[in-house]
């Protein structure tokens, strides 16, 4: 009994701890100073929107189209920031979409604490303040954590959201959480959970998945579960090579405007 006692209680310990200290294992923001935030805004030639504080919701770009098709808000991954994503900008505004890079609490200069609850309402306003501020269609486009939060997004808010694009999603944050650390009881212990599956239950318009074929943070079958669930109008587009951060983002690769072409049309 004492040999049992003796390894329970160091594990239940561990548990205690990760429960407590889980979002800091979840999340990995980059974080600056308003000041260092606009000097690298200004270099990537960004702009904070819709504000110059550390209460702006996004970056776009600093010179603007003369015209645009629609907007596009998109909500990146777990780790660094919105400035990291100017891929997206260089890839989309290309082929005539304007370009938002949505921020979370607690990353780049934003002030707050991400967790799935603040990140979620930050997205709303984010999301919100974008239809006010612009005419046209808008799309979701969500990056790993970020298609969570899209999928939750469409769920729990109204607004004309014409289609959305995930790019390596997950079923649930449980199911991720369980294929990497089974040990330590995710499914119980986990606060944040993103349940894709739930969420997109009756979103009916169109919704592009990208998956990397050697994706080693979410698995292809949870990628695939999320894919085959899905009731919309869909479609997948695999990179059989690429890796989770290993995906061919360069502006001039195809597969971009193959995606607008399927989400832009009637």
């Amino acid at each position: 009994m004492k040999f049992v006692l003796s390894l329970l209680f160091p594990y239940l310990l561990c548990l205690l701890l990760v429960f407590i200290f889980q979002r800091k294992i979840l999340y990995f923001p980059q974080t600056l100073t308003i000041n260092e935030q606009k000097q690298l805004t200004s270099e990537l030639q960004l702009k904070l929107w819709p504000t110059e504080d550390e209460n702006y919701f996004g970056l776009i770009s600093a010179e603007p189209l003369n015209q645009y098709k629609g907007t596009i808000i998109v909500f990146h991954g777990n780790a660094g920031s919105a400035n990291g994503r100017v891929y997206f900008r260089d890839a989309l505004e290309k082929i005539g979409y304007r370009v938002i890079l949505a921020e979370y609490p607690g990353y780049g200069a934003k002030t707050g604490t991400p967790s799935e609850k603040t990140i979620l309402e930050e997205a709303t306003r984010t999301v919100q303040q974008a239809i006010d501020d612009f005419d046209g269609p808008l799309f979701l486009w969500g990056e790993s954590l970020g298609t969570g939060v899209v999928s939750e997004l469409v769920r729990k808010i109204q607004v004309p959201v014409k289609a959305i694009a995930l790019i390596t999603p997950f079923d649930s944050m449980a199911n991720i959480a369980q294929h990497h650390y089974w040990f330590l009881l995710p499914k119980v212990l986990l606060l944040d959970r993103f349940n894709s599956v739930k969420n997109l239950q009756h979103f009916n318009e169109k919704i592009a998945v990208i998956m990397a074929g050697k994706d080693e943070v979410i698995p292809n079958s949870n990628t695939l579960n999320l894919y085959n669930s899905l009731h919309a109008s869909k479609k997948i587009w695999t990179f059989p090579e690429a890796g989770h951060n290993t995906l061919p983002f360069a502006p001039d690769n195809t597969w971009w405007r193959e995606v607008m072409n399927f989400l832009d049309s009637r």
